[in-house]
């Protein structure tokens, strides 16, 4: 199992966390995601290593920016 950290900027409620599972529970491979507005975190896990860049592009099309912490 493979887990990522991301920092994502722009998030600022329950709203903005649901914004972004619901994107990057679409990328192939994903099994978690934990997502805070209050730390800016997003911690994902898969079964197999992660494509940072869908993982990205996923929270890009949510409205935010995320960075490999």
């Amino acid at each position: 199992m493979s887990t990522t950290e991301y920092q994502v900027t722009g998030m600022t409620c329950g709203h903005c966390e649901m914004s972004v599972r619901e994107e990057v529970s679409q990328v192939t491979g994903v099994s978690g995601i934990d997502v805070s507005a209050q730390t800016g975190k997003l911690v994902v896990t898969g079964d197999q290593p992660l494509d940072d860049a869908a993982i990205i592009a996923a929270v890009d099309e949510a409205g935010y920016t995320a960075v490999r912490v």
